[in-house]
């Protein structure tokens, strides 16, 4: 039991870290910031298409990672 929730924790990290890098940055430096401002208070349209899905299956694997090392925490004490 331990080893197969120890396996999952390492497959959810793997995947979160692989999600993350796979998503394009918000900003591009100072001049991001800047205009990204001006983005916002214009209303420019969020996320579409495969970013959507990034950003989804980000929350899914976090909430699995997070869990999972609650519950591996618990039973590995």
């Amino acid at each position: 039991m331990d080893v197969f929730l120890t396996i999952l924790l390492v497959i959810s990290a793997i995947g979160l870290i692989t999600v993350v890098l796979l998503q394009k940055g918000k900003s591009a430096g100072l001049s991001g910031a800047i205009s990204g401002g001006a983005e916002h208070l214009f209303g420019k349209q969020k996320a579409r298409g495969m970013d959507l899905v990034l950003q989804r299956a980000t929350i899914v694997f976090a909430t699995c990672f997070f869990v999972l090392a609650l519950i591996v925490a618990y039973f590995l004490k």
